[in-house]
């Protein structure tokens, strides 16, 4: 009787074990059928943001929010994966100009977090601003444009990555000779 009931608990802790972990990953992939949605849909000056634990919950409706459950670092390489392989965009980089000035000693791993970004964005041209202006910035574009924001779960200030989309296919050289065929 007792190897029948621990028989019955063990099978019953797995069962449970597996429908959590089932739910687990399908949570971690909701994130990546959204990016790869809302990618198909997103054009010149829509915004994706990959935001720290903390980041704000927006509430402008232009503003859609989105819980990754995951590492900030991973889930910013899979975003510029994705954007990367998109032929009709690219991303303009903005980072937290604070994120120079928080001491390790008040954050625990910012410097590890610094490095690896740094490593991630080589190569791209990243812009900084106080993160009160980038939000402000995020605040205003959505009131044309749509925003989709990847939450994750690192818990350092200052870390969040955003990325404004622009035309993949027309730059602004082209268009600024364009622009000068036209008024001649």
């Amino acid at each position: 009787m007792q190897t029948l009931i621990l028989k019955r608990c063990v099978l019953l802790i797995s069962s449970v074990f597996l429908v959590f972990q089932s739910f687990s990953q399908s949570n971690n992939s909701n994130w990546r059928h959204e990016l790869k949605e809302q990618l198909q849909l997103h054009g010149h000056r829509n915004w994706i943001l990959v935001v720290d634990a903390a980041y704000p919950f927006q509430s402008k409706p232009a503003i859609k929010t989105v819980a990754t459950n995951g590492d900030q670092l991973d889930v910013v390489k899979e975003v510029l994966k994705a954007v990367d392989e998109a032929p009709h965009v690219y991303a303009e980089v903005f980072l937290d100009k604070e994120i120079d000035f928080v001491p390790e000693a008040e954050a625990k791993g910012i410097e590890e977090y610094r490095n690896e970004l740094n490593q991630l964005l080589k190569g791209r041209n990243i812009t900084k601003k106080l993160h009160e202006d980038l939000i402000a910035t995020i605040d205003e574009a959505a009131e044309t444009f749509h925003i989709l924001v990847l939450k994750t779960n690192l818990t350092i200030p200052y870390t969040s990555v955003f990325l404004r989309l622009d035309c993949g296919y027309w730059n602004a050289e082209q268009e600024s000779k364009m622009r000068k065929q036209m008024s001649d």
